[in-house]
């Protein structure tokens, strides 16, 4: 076996266990962060039934920012396994 084939080899498994670390870790922190707000407003809507319209587009927008860490972790997976 050629030391070039397996050192190819060594850094594309690398790439590949780098890419799935970063988004495990960065799918975790959205999902909880948007359960935690949807379980929050619900519980606001069910005390303040009159604040339901304002809670729910604060929540929308709230889980819209959280979705983008998400978004960037995927984007820095693509960059490790494609581009490096």
């Amino acid at each position: 076996m050629d030391a070039t084939l397996l050192s190819q080899a060594i850094a594309t498994a690398g790439k590949a266990i780098g890419a799935g670390i970063c988004m495990g870790i960065g799918a975790i922190g959205p999902g909880v962060g948007e359960g935690t707000a949807v379980s929050k407003a619900l519980e606001g809507m069910a005390r303040q039934p009159e604040m339901a319209g304002t809670l729910r587009s604060t929540m929308i927008m709230g889980c819209a920012i959280a979705e983008t860490t998400g978004i960037y972790s995927l984007l820095i997976a693509f960059l490790i396994l494609f581009v490096l």
